[in-house]
């Protein structure tokens, strides 16, 4: 059956066999179930005005219904390897021919973008909800090593006693920061583009929000342009994982550096870690360096979807819709993926506390707390409580002294030379260098004292809670409209 009076022949050899059939084939995997349930949104707003009578609209709905991917194929002769007219000659070819008005006012554009958002939600909304699930195992990780010292680190250097909890519940924040972008994405993108036509609307008086609702978005796109042109919603969503992919990543980098064996901070189980194969005394942990290189892979996606639509004009075109558009897929598979194996990572990460503490005696990380003390207790002037501070560490320093073993008469010589006395300064050196006590000299809501990560981590598990509810009543709205499809046609009186 031919579908075009335009062009004579059939697609070539090399244009079916690089471009339309794998393009075919994506679709038909992707995409065949939204175009189905367009179809069948589509046929309840013919029926609701007059151009087919219930039952003709029962039986061609049925047909629709017995439409998967087993049922067409890309084929040059019968549909021009186009899926959109694979649809049309399945209905076509069965039992009961179509009503002459079906597909009439209709165009493949605005079908096909709606096609592509729906997919593209359902996708990532699932990506939000493998962040959810990390969330959670970020949150209980954390919660239980929030008064465990580690050594902080800045520039590359000890800087500061931290804990594992706190550094997680950095983590905690930043994925409720992702998931509160993502929701905002997604309500911004939830606009129904069916109805847009080839670029300017259509010619029948389509009742447009009752095919947003019948498809489970919260409100037709306003403008048709825009509905079947804009694929902002490609690169929001994009730039929100490729944001949060950035982050991670950085994590990522932190959990490489201290499972190594200069640190030897953290392990893994035998599960997760690999071997060399020449060196037997090695175990590595080669999920950390796929989890960073997927990282890229999302971030690169990101800016394939922006350079594919850049200097293209501002319509319906190949080269955006399905050149660019199917990188996003692509890129949400890989952070899904990621997003598994760092779930993995996080349940099953052991700290090791003894060697953390360790490292915490060998810095003396107390000497900001010491230039504090020098100025609040013994009236030393901010700067020059920081000289001396620092050169009571430069001595100990040299001298070989443990931060757990301080020199009172070293600190005395220290503010002497300065012209100050710091008294008592067995007590300032005992307080500032103390493992436990410097982890509790933070007292600033956000801190790292034991205390505050626990209420950043309540209010983190609380918006994470809140979070999950609104994704879900997201998904239950999607959930909520295709049963409605699955519903029987209504009769001629009621519609």
């Amino acid at each position: 059956m031919a579908v075009t009076g335009r062009i004579d022949g059939t697609p070539s050899d090399v244009w079916h066999e690089e471009v339309l059939a794998p393009q075919f084939a994506y679709e038909a995997e992707h995409l065949l179930p939204h175009y189905v349930a367009i179809e069948r949104a589509l046929l309840r707003d013919y029926v609701r005005m007059g151009l087919v009578d219930p039952a003709g609209a029962a039986a061609l709905d049925a047909r629709l219904g017995s439409l998967d991917v087993d049922a067409i194929r890309a084929d040059p002769q019968r549909n021009m390897s186009d899926i959109s007219f694979a649809l049309e000659h399945h209905v076509q070819s069965g039992p009961t021919p179509p009503f002459a008005a079906w597909h009439v006012d209709r165009s493949r554009n605005d079908a096909q973008v709606c096609a592509q958002l729906m997919a593209a939600r359902t996708h990532f909304a699932a990506a939000a909800a493998d962040l959810i699930d990390l969330g959670r195992a970020v949150t209980s990780l954390a919660a239980r090593h929030t008064d465990t010292p580690m050594p902080g680190y800045t520039h590359g250097q000890a800087a500061q006693i931290i804990t594992p909890g706190y550094h997680l519940a950095a983590l905690a924040a930043e994925t409720n920061a992702a998931l509160r972008r993502m929701l905002h994405t997604y309500d911004e993108t939830d606009a129904c583009p069916l109805g847009s036509g080839a670029m300017a609307g259509q010619e029948l008086p389509w009742d447009r929000a009752r095919l947003a609702a019948d498809l489970g978005f919260a409100r037709p796109q306003p403008h048709a342009l825009v509905g079947v042109a804009s694929r902002t919603w490609t690169t929001a969503m994009a730039a929100d994982l490729a944001g949060y992919a950035a982050v991670l990543s950085r994590f990522t980098t932190d959990f490489m550096t201290w499972g190594g064996s200069g640190f030897g901070f953290l392990d893994l189980p035998d599960d997760l870690a690999g071997i060399s194969a020449a060196m037997p005394q090695k175990r590595n942990f080669p999920v950390l360096e796929r989890i960073r290189g997927r990282c890229a892979h999302v971030v690169g996606r990101a800016a394939d979807l922006v350079a594919g639509q850049r200097n293209t004009p501002y319509s319906n075109t190949v080269e955006v819709s399905k050149e660019t558009g199917a990188h996003l897929y692509t890129q949400v598979q890989s952070m899904r993926s990621l997003l598994r194996l760092t779930h993995a990572v996080v349940t099953g990460i052991t700290y090791r506390t003894e060697r953390m503490r360790t490292a915490c005696a060998e810095d003396h990380l107390g000497g900001f707390t010491l230039a504090n003390r020098l100025t609040l207790d013994c009236g030393i002037p901010w700067r020059t409580a920081q000289i001396v501070a620092g050169r009571y560490i430069k001595h100990a320093v040299e001298r070989d002294l443990d931060a757990a073993a301080p020199d009172a008469d070293l600190l005395r010589a220290c503010a002497a030379e300065s012209g100050y006395e710091a008294e008592p300064a067995a007590a300032l050196l005992a307080e500032a260098f103390d493992i436990d006590a410097g982890l509790r000299a933070k007292h600033s809501a956000g801190s790292a004292h034991p205390d505050q990560v626990a209420r950043l981590l309540k209010a983190e598990g609380g918006e994470l809670g809140r979070l999950d509810a609104e994704w879900s009543r997201r998904t239950a709205h999607r959930q909520a409209a295709a049963r409605h499809l699955d519903e029987p046609l209504p009769s001629q009186d009621h519609v």
